[in-house]
């Protein structure tokens, strides 16, 4: 899954990075992005070929639902299944966005242990979660605009650490993806797969990125960890 992460980039810079417009968005330096949060998302304008940045909250919340608090158990999608998920599968036919990031956090899950890794690209650049969206409507009328991040089986740099990993989009797939009319869903799902080991890089990040509120920094920052430790986490 994919439960914490990182994006330390000014809107600004997002919007450059993904040729988006972000008027109105506001989007400081984030190191420790929970569920339930605000998060930045880039969408396609159905009627015009531009892409636009807003903010959304991370938990998918379908159209359907009854009530808002079923998005704090869909803060993630799984690849696989999600064409079949009637929480999922027309907004993986309509509603598809990315999610920008530059970093992501695991803990490993074979022992009841609190160290958590970063996972980010070699060069620690931007890259994108392929995620879903979708509008809600309360009953007072007010609207709520909710995101997930789909997830994949994992490389082989994360199979040692977690058994899922974020569906990490390459630049060159972000048209098609984005693309509102494109509705081949066999096609999108393909997209899905495990991003390349060999641009990924992990480390040790201190315990402090084990309490949401904590968000600085030093949450995303390399640590030494002993030999036998990390052995014995993995």
């Amino acid at each position: 899954m994919c439960g914490r992460y990182r994006l330390s980039r000014r809107a600004e810079i997002l919007a450059s990075y993904f040729y988006a417009e972000y008027e109105g968005m506001g989007w400081e330096a984030r190191y420790n992005i929970a569920p339930t949060q605000t998060v930045p998302v880039i969408r396609q304008d159905p009627g015009e070929p531009v892409r636009r940045a807003s903010l959304m909250r991370w938990g998918l919340v379908p159209y359907w639902a009854r009530d808002a608090s079923v998005g704090h158990k869909m803060i993630n999608a799984r690849a696989e299944t999600a064409a079949e998920k009637a929480a999922f599968k027309e907004s993986l036919q309509r509603r598809r966005c990315l999610i920008p990031a530059d970093g992501f956090y695991e803990w490993p899950r074979r022992v009841k242990a609190k160290q958590a890794f970063h996972f980010g690209l070699q060069d620690d650049s931007l890259f994108a979660f392929a995620g879903l969206w979708d509008q809600w409507r309360a009953s007072d009328g007010t609207t709520l605009e909710t995101c997930t991040i789909l997830t994949t089986t994992p490389n082989q740099l994360l199979a040692d650490v977690h058994d899922r990993m974020p569906a990490i989009l390459p630049p060159a797939s972000y048209d098609l993806w984005l693309d509102p009319g494109f509705r081949d869903v066999a096609a999108t799902t393909e997209m899905l797969k495990p991003y390349g080991a060999g641009q990924m890089r992990l480390y040790a990040v201190s315990t402090r990125v084990n309490n949401v509120a904590n968000d600085d920094r030093q949450c995303s920052e390399p640590i030494e960890v002993s030999g036998s430790m990390q052995a014995g986490l993995f």
